[in-house]
């Protein structure tokens, strides 16, 4: 009787380092706002599908958005990975240190000791790679994204796809309503799909570098009537700043305050991604992929395209203009 092959190890990704903040995204969970339930999904849907292309997955799959510091994971078979968004250093080893002794899972990198702060440094026998194109590796191999050089965020596709279960369709992490995998901690295990198909044959392609200066296109209303006749010539004719306070959920801004034509409460009322709110305080703030579904402060606005915003750093410069410009 012949023993069937050894299958090996299961297909998953170790997450040695998870960073500031890494969580698993798709193109989000559309068409539950009536539950409740925002998008979500990951804030440059673009970037994700590009890397899902790159490992010949398809667009749909699940990756991981990746948050400024970057991340150490390691895949337990062989396999294809791409990041795309953010320009970072990414390395693929076999994680030993110099001395021959391995990383420890949970500290990175026990030489620096601020692995947590800085980020990955290469280790011995490490070999570079790209963003924007497929990097194979091997099994055991340890993949190291270092901090974002500029921008804020990348994503990271691996051949297959993260497996973890769906909810209302989606596997990615929503933020605020705590719907789908909670964003990854050091020692964290995830499943992988089977790859489908073959990694793309490119050499690299371009990304889009992030600007510093974001100008947003604008559309008011619902509530710009709440707003006096100067509140809406200072939204639409001075700079604001991306305040630090910003996550997944808004961009919050900070500039000369919007004073308000009425002054009274509103009635809880829907909110879609791009929104632009300003709360009592004055100082808009853009609703982006885990927005609430509703809100009870005026919309001034509502952005058209807030991809740019996932690469905005604290500090970013962002000005609007009206759909005629």
């Amino acid at each position: 009787m012949t023993r069937p092959p050894d299958p090996g190890p299961a297909r998953r990704l170790e997450v040695l380092r998870a960073g500031a903040l890494t969580t698993v995204q798709d193109q989000g969970r559309p068409g539950w706002a009536h539950l409740g339930v925002p998008r979500s999904g990951a804030l440059d849907p673009a970037a994700l599908r590009l890397a899902n292309r790159l490992v010949g997955n398809p667009e749909d799959a699940a990756g991981l958005e990746v948050t400024l510091t970057g991340c150490t994971l390691r895949l337990t078979r062989a396999g294809t990975v791409a990041l795309t968004g953010a320009d970072a250093d990414v390395w693929i080893g076999d994680g030993r240190l110099g001395d021959g002794r391995t990383g420890d899972p949970h500290t990175g990198d026990p030489h620096t000791g601020d692995a947590r702060r800085t980020g990955p440094r290469p280790h011995l026998g490490d070999r570079p790679g790209d963003v924007g194109r497929p990097l194979a590796v091997p099994a055991g191999a340890t993949v190291r994204i270092g901090p974002a050089r500029t921008g804020l965020r990348t994503w990271l596709a691996v051949a297959g796809g993260i497996a973890v279960p769906p909810v209302l369709g989606s596997r990615s992490t929503d933020t605020l309503s705590g719907l789908g995998p909670p964003p990854l901690r050091d020692g964290d295990v995830l499943p992988l799909g089977d790859p489908a198909g073959d990694p793309a044959p490119v050499d690299v392609t371009v990304g889009r570098p992030a600007p510093p200066l974001l100008r947003l296109r604008l559309r008011l209303g619902p509530r710009d009537d709440w707003f006096t006749p100067a509140a809406l010539d200072r939204l639409l004719g001075t700079p604001y700043t991306v305040s630090p306070v910003s996550n997944r959920v808004g961009a919050r801004l900070t500039g000369v305050p919007l004073p308000r034509a009425i002054a009274g409460e509103l009635p809880s009322e829907g909110l879609v991604l791009g929104a632009v709110q300003v709360p009592a305080d004055g100082q808009p703030l853009i609703f982006l992929a885990d927005h609430p579904t509703t809100g009870g402060y005026p919309v001034v606005g509502v952005v058209d395209d807030v991809t740019p915003l996932a690469q905005a750093r604290p500090g970013t410069t962002v000005t609007f203009h009206g759909p005629q410009r």
